[in-house]
């Protein structure tokens, strides 16, 4: 799923818009991207450049990326460095994963000088270096590498030292002569293995896709191709040169059956077949800010939310830790009554009962047919005191029995609770949403009530859904907007939906604005589809959801935020379905 060198290629084509353009801002949005907007003659547009193992890319992008209230110090030196800097060439060494981005800039004196930004997008190794030119000494870099950690260090005042480049063919324009010379020298190779290794910018996916057409779908090494094969093999290489040149590609995304991402390619990819379901794109950029959007979004927010996570973690696991603990005492109790009875049998038997025995036999009137049972004594109590003993043993269980049962019940509500939170915290995607969060729980106690740095992020309003008969959907953001929603936003007519027994996103179909009927039946569903996506289980085949109007939804005195309790209600059975609850958002 990496970058390959030939989607770079087609990358930096789409980039040579930016050519002439200044740099207008930049803003770093997580440790491991930077954003610069660019404007030029066509206006403003905006480059990501993100250098993290999983997702290394640069492209144009249109997506609202939330940015930190206080920049980072790598952020801070770029605006001082480049701000208003001139791109004069943005270029790439074959189809190596690097691109570099020439600029006129000005130094710490104000005086102009020759910048270049290299992208380094090499899965683990990426990284993003600015040097100067013609000496080519590092600035600073996104991330600084030691000699402890490797043998090319990235150190600022350092010169730039580019990462070495093994002697392959571009398959682009190679002769055929010499690639299939390459592959011979690979005999005993897996095909896919030998292209990879023979040629230059090819990705994993593209040369499978080649060892399928010479090979019928089978495992093939580069020594047993056919004349056949081989034919097949550069018909095909020669069909992807004429579309690259054309500028023809199908840009493809693969979906397995569960609708998981799993890979893209610059061409068609059909050596899945029925396994995969392909995406179709018309640039490259386009398909990298649809394929990374969702997943750069949750990296984001965990990057920023990481105290909260690990802090709701800790907080869940010593909730359930106790709560177990206290289940093991309970179940102690739940042989209290035998102490009672010892007690009863001792005190109506006292005139039979020597003082100083250690054990004593007697009829269990309480059982049918009475029969005998030893009951242990203490030699230094009389009998009474023994009884009194036994009696205290049992109203301590007793107590404990219904102190462990409120206890508990108290544990599993803050377990519910904090498990709402944490899922709250998964969907966050703004900084003002994770304010929101974090306020809530310094409100509950769970945080430390500290000093607020810099300006207070703006709470977003709930998420808006119109269904397909037109009715408004709103989905609470985080526990107190669920509250707001359920408790003062709504009418006592609307419907209200949750997932059933699972941390989730209260959702409010609003009816009385139509009459106050109870909605259609593709209502009902798009809404319970909504829910299931906004809840734990929005990766699940299939998910329960609960829905009944408003005035059958209650919250108790006490509850914390988001707890309710419901009467009346139906259950509906749907499939998670993303893409469908992305269709229906009212604000895109």
């Amino acid at each position: 799923m990496a970058l390959d060198g030939i989607y770079l290629s087609l990358i930096k084509k789409e980039l040579s818009c930016l050519i002439d353009g200044r740099v207008d801002k930049i803003y770093q949005p997580s440790r491991e991207e930077l954003l610069i907007t660019v404007r030029g003659r066509e206006g403003a547009k905006k480059l990501l450049i993100n250098t993290g193992a999983g997702s290394a890319r640069a492209h144009i992008t249109s997506a609202e990326i939330d940015n930190p209230k206080t920049p980072p110090m790598f952020c801070m030196l770029m605006r001082k460095r480049l701000s208003g800097a001139r791109i004069t060439d943005i270029r790439q060494d074959g189809f190596e994963r690097i691109l570099y981005i020439d600029m006129e800039g000005t130094d710490e004196m104000g005086d102009r000088c020759e910048l270049t930004l290299a992208a380094e997008l090499m899965g683990r190794r990426s990284n993003l270096i600015l040097y100067t030119r013609p000496d080519e000494r590092i600035i600073d870099s996104i991330k600084r590498i030691g000699q402890e950690t490797a043998n090319r260090m990235v150190l600022p005042g350092m010169i730039y030292e580019r990462p070495s480049r093994e002697d392959r063919l571009d398959i682009l324009s190679c002769e055929r002569e010499a690639f299939f010379e390459r592959l011979s020298a690979c005999e005993g190779k897996r095909l896919s293995k030998a292209i990879m290794v023979s040629c230059e910018g090819i990705s994993p996916v593209f040369a499978d896709e080649i060892e399928a057409l010479a090979s019928g779908g089978d495992e093939v090494t580069a020594g047993e191709l056919s004349d056949d094969a081989s034919e097949r093999i550069w018909a095909y290489i020669t069909k992807i040169r004429e579309q690259v040149q054309a500028g023809e590609n199908r840009y493809t995304v693969l979906t397995d059956g569960e609708g998981r991402l799993r890979d893209f390619c610059f061409c068609d990819i059909e050596h899945f077949g029925s396994l995969m379901e392909r995406t179709y794109f018309t640039s490259a950029g386009e398909l990298l800010d649809s394929f990374y959007s969702g997943r750069d979004t949750l990296s984001r927010t965990k990057q920023r939310a990481g105290d909260l996570f690990r802090h709701l973690s800790t907080l869940i696991d010593r909730t359930r830790r106790r709560v177990k603990n206290q289940r093991l005492e309970l179940d102690d109790c739940a042989d209290r009554d035998k102490f009672r009875v010892m007690g009863d049998l001792i005190m109506a038997n006292l005139y039979a009962i020597e003082k100083g025995s250690g054990s004593v036999k007697l009829a269990n009137f309480y059982e049918e047919g009475s029969p005998e049972v030893e009951i242990k004594l203490d030699k230094r109590l009389s009998p009474n005191q023994n009884a009194q003993k036994y009696y205290k043993e049992y109203k301590k269980l007793d107590t404990a029995q219904k102190m462990l049962t409120g206890l508990i019940e108290e544990g599993e509500n803050e377990t519910a609770y904090l498990e709402s939170v944490y899922d709250a915290l998964t969907r966050a995607k703004t900084e003002g949403e994770l304010d929101e969060i974090r306020a809530e729980l310094r409100e509950q106690g769970y945080l430390r009530r500290g000093r607020q740095k810099g300006k207070p992020a703006k709470a977003a309003p709930p998420l808006r859904f119109i269904s397909s008969d037109g009715y408004e959907i709103r989905v609470g953001r985080n526990n107190k907007q669920n509250d707001m929603l359920t408790c003062k936003q709504s009418e006592k007519n609307d419907l209200w939906l949750h997932t059933k027994e699972i941390t989730g996103s209260h959702v409010i179909v609003s009816c009385s604005e139509l009459g106050g009927e109870f909605p259609p039946d593709r209502t009902v569903e798009e809404a319970a589809i909504i829910a299931a996506c906004h809840s734990s289980a929005a990766e699940s085949s299939r998910c329960d959801v609960d829905y009944t109007f408003i005035k059958n939804v209650k919250k108790p005195n006490g509850a914390k935020p988001g707890m309710v309790i419901f009467v009346n209600n139906y259950t509906i059975t749907v499939k998670p379905d993303k893409e469908l609850a992305e269709s229906l958002k009212a604000d895109k």
